[in-house]
């Protein structure tokens, strides 16, 4: 027969401690480590493989995504960071500079000599403004192959010049909608 003597508190550790739930523990806590740091690096792959589809290159991403997180940065700094050859790193950063992907500016220094150029990538939200008419005029190209390949369609026909090109309009929404 067992008595009921209220809420009890949980077992406390003896001196010595319960060893084996804090091994426990620790395989957990470095188990959940392992997966945060997988879903990550998973995360990071996935952000990279969008950006190079939108930047035409993966080094051109891993530079982009660099300078997102290191704004300010010269073309050997973007090297160490990112493991990239500096010459690598020099030509894409003229590409991205010239698209105005980046923007560029001397590094001041209160000494004398040479002053390198240090770089800033422009916000996603414009990187994604920027490719908006890349898209619509090659999708309108798709749209409109028959005029380009040929003046008459299978039918006969003249093909309908006066078709309404391809639109693509981004509307920024606000963050209670999101």
């Amino acid at each position: 027969m067992s008595t009921d003597d209220g809420p009890t508190e949980p077992d406390e550790p003896t001196a010595g401690g319960d060893v084996s739930s804090e091994t426990d523990a620790e395989g957990v806590r470095d188990r959940l480590e392992e997966e945060a740091d997988r879903a990550v690096e998973r995360f990071d792959d996935g952000i990279v493989d969008l950006l190079a589809w939108i930047l035409d290159t993966e080094t051109r991403a891993r530079i982009y995504v660099f300078l997102r997180q290191n704004p300010h940065s010269t073309s050997d700094e973007i090297a160490d960071g990112t493991g990239l050859y500096p010459s690598t790193v020099r030509e894409a950063l003229a590409e991205l500079h010239e698209e105005s992907k980046v923007e560029r500016r001397k590094r001041e220094s209160g000494g004398a000599g040479n002053n390198p150029y240090e770089y800033t990538a422009m916000p996603p939200s414009e990187l994604v403004t920027t490719i908006v008419g890349d898209v619509q005029s090659e999708l309108n190209t798709v749209f409109n192959l028959d005029e380009h390949l040929c003046e008459d369609t299978d039918e006969g026909e003249t093909a309908d010049a006066t078709s309404e090109p391809v639109t693509i309009t981004v509307d920024e929404e606000s963050a209670d909608q999101a």
